[in-house]
């Protein structure tokens, strides 16, 4: 038989503050996907086994992908003290 669940009234709400994303965030989130759409850009340029679409670019992809776009999510604003 399923048991009932009752939950407590002192469990912790996040504030609508915690969650909304800042400037920041957003700006970091555009660069990393200005880098991919850079990165793309560079690897579909002729010679195939040139230094663009070879190295600069799976360089740029990998910085983009692992570092702006992870930083830009998991950045937080430092609290305003009052």
């Amino acid at each position: 038989m399923a048991r009932v669940v009752k939950k407590d009234s002192k469990t912790k709400k996040k504030k609508v503050e915690d969650i909304i994303i800042g400037r920041k965030n957003i700006s970091l989130f555009f660069i990393g996907v200005l880098t991919i759409v850079v990165a793309y850009i560079l690897m579909a340029q002729p010679p195939v086994d040139g230094f663009l679409s070879r190295t600069l670019a799976p360089i740029l992809l990998v910085i983009a992908y692992l570092v702006i776009i992870p930083v830009a999510i998991l950045l937080k604003d430092k609290p305003v003290k009052e």
